[in-house]
């Protein structure tokens, strides 16, 4: 099994989520193969909830890292979970990275695809952000 995925199921069982019960888990992978995990965190005002990917993100970043190659996401369910819109546009800003999508089960599907496939139109520093992106 893939040690990406492995940790995102690892990690999903920390995942705080007494409203919606969506248990989130996700695992960031570096430039240099650290791996990087996050889960999701509601609150009872849920929009200062935080999704898995952008906690595995912030996480990353607070820990001098910026370059990215791969997410893996596990939320519940028989299906793959793909990130919201406000994460894809969050690792966005750090590239193209490959998101690979699975299901708590080892036998469940699993699906990968490119950032730039599922944020197609993404906002970017390129339209008018006046500092150099990735904080290079």
């Amino acid at each position: 099994m893939d040690r990406l995925i492995w940790a995102a199921r690892q990690v999903r069982q920390y995942a705080y989520a007494p409203y919606s019960g969506f248990r989130v888990g996700a695992a960031l992978e570096t430039d240099d193969g650290t791996i990087i995990t996050g889960v999701n965190v509601e609150n009872a005002s849920y929009p200062l909830g935080c999704c898995a990917e952008r906690a595995a993100l912030y996480t990353a970043v607070g820990q001098g890292y910026r370059r990215f190659v791969r997410i893996a996401v596990v939320g519940p369910g028989s299906r793959p979970v793909p990130p919201c819109g406000g994460c894809r546009q969050a690792l966005a800003e750090f590239g193209d990275l490959t998101v690979i999508m699975a299901t708590p089960d080892e036998t469940g599907p699993i699906e990968t695809r490119g950032l730039h496939e599922l944020l197609p139109h993404q906002f970017g520093a390129e339209l008018g952000a006046k500092e150099e992106p990735h904080g290079l």
